[in-house]
């Protein structure tokens, strides 16, 4: 070991055993959130956007693989080979891949194989650990962690796209007793000043590369609802002709409507005059008091202008929710389905239970630079033809959000937990 790898070493070795207390733990529930599920349920592929658990539980395994154990254990002996080729994802510098569309396909390796092989990188990470690590060693099982914590949620929503499609509708999780009849919380405003604000991650902590770097933005005056946009108020708009109305909807978003034959919220079936919503909890009668959830942008943005309003910017929205606390509803809450306002005053929902279409496009901010290698792959090139979502949902892991946190996706695209909350000019 040289002197520079030696003072690396040095740096990091108080650091080792928290991090990897942090990834085992990262693991581990990863693990758990597959206990429900059949070896069956781990293998089918609900639609072409989703991934089989088996596949989530493999890929994250393989990220650590390939992008830590095989560049800083020496001596690490790789599970097995053809894993590469199973388990990549979209990083085309790495090599090839099973197609996203057919990742169903792959019988092979079982699920008892994909468990065998976490066991397999997880020791090995024990090791690598147990000697100190580089600081690239250490950034990189930081980024795994986050990177885990999104597949996380990943296969929670896949779970539900596939059991959604099931005759029987089988329920993920046991459900909570009852359904809420009270009405939505009041719908109010809060009103914020324009100015130049500071956007973007400041440095401290970990953060995806998209989130900076720290820069200005011009923000108008603008107002924000005090919560997000009920099924109540979504049932207001299909009533009112919002889907059959071409004047509301973009003409790409019309387009897909039709093409699609899009009547209500994906998960949402009308049954003797009222709505009942697949859910990880199984098919239940629809939350009116809930955020309305698994709207697509084109939905979002169609809403927004029926209702008289528009959709926040991305800059509006982290300059609100610069004013509240960094909590809310997410994965270890234990709802697994986004619930209603609370009551009182301010700003309500910024986190958790859903995610909140922005008006923004996906763009790199002002002197933006992808990382270099394999990992540059993560969030750069997909800075394409995608809308940014806000705040975190019912799904999302613990620690897993902040003000600064960019997520993405296609306006076309639903079986996420997306939501919204309404913006207008002050």
């Amino acid at each position: 070991m040289s002197a520079r790898d030696a003072v690396l070493h040095d740096i990091h070795q108080t650091d080792s055993d928290q991090l990897f207390q942090r990834l085992i733990a990262t693991r581990r529930l990863s693990s758990e959130l597959a206990l429900p599920l059949s070896d069956e349920d781990q293998v089918v592929q609900a639609n072409d956007d989703a991934s089989p658990t088996k596949w989530h539980l493999a890929h994250t395994t393989w990220f650590f693989e390939a992008f830590v154990l095989k560049a800083f254990l020496e001596g690490y002996r790789i599970f097995d080979e053809r894993f590469e080729y199973c388990f990549n994802s979209y990083y085309e510098s790495v090599g090839a891949r099973q197609p996203r569309g057919k990742r169903g396909l792959l019988t092979r390796p079982s699920a008892d194989e994909v468990r065998a092989y976490r066991e397999h990188v997880d020791a090995a990470l024990e090791r690598l650990c147990a000697t100190g690590l580089h600081k690239r060693a250490a950034e990189l099982i930081e980024l795994g962690i986050n990177h885990e914590q999104q597949h996380q949620e990943l296969l929670l929503t896949d779970i539900l796209s596939l059991f959604a499609g099931e005759p029987l509708k089988p329920a993920y999780a046991r459900a909570a007793p009852g359904v809420a009849v009270t009405e939505p919380a009041p719908l109010d405003w809060i009103s914020f000043d324009g100015g130049i604000f500071a956007i973007g991650h400041d440095g401290d902590g970990f953060a995806y590369d998209n989130e900076g770097p720290l820069h200005d933005e011009l923000v108008r005056p603008f107002r924000l609802a005090n919560r997000c946009v009920t099924n109540s108020e979504w049932v207001a708009f299909i009533e009112d002709g919002g889907y059959r109305t071409p004047t509301l909807w973009l003409a790409d978003g019309w387009a897909t409507v039709k093409a699609q034959g899009w009547r209500a919220p994906l998960y949402w079936e009308e049954r003797d005059g009222g709505f009942m919503q697949m859910s990880l909890q199984g098919f239940r009668p629809l939350d009116s008091a809930a955020p309305v959830s698994h709207v697509s942008y084109y939905e979002a943005d169609a809403f927004a202008r029926w209702a008289g309003y528009r959709l926040p910017t991305e800059f509006e929205w982290e300059v609100a929710a610069g004013t509240v606390p960094l909590k809310g509803r997410t994965l270890g809450a234990g709802h697994l389905r986004p619930m209603r306002a609370e009551a009182g005053s301010g700003l309500k929902q910024i986190y958790g239970d859903v995610w909140e279409w922005t008006g923004s496009a996906y763009l790199p901010y002002p002197g933006f630079k992808a990382a270099p290698g394999a990992v540059g792959e993560y969030n750069g090139k997909f800075m394409c033809n995608q809308f940014v979502l806000r705040g975190g949902s019912c799904a999302t892991p613990e620690g897993h959000i902040r003000k600064t946190y960019r997520n993405f996706f296609y306006p076309h695209q639903r079986w996420q937990f997306m939501g919204l909350r309404l913006a207008g000019d002050a």
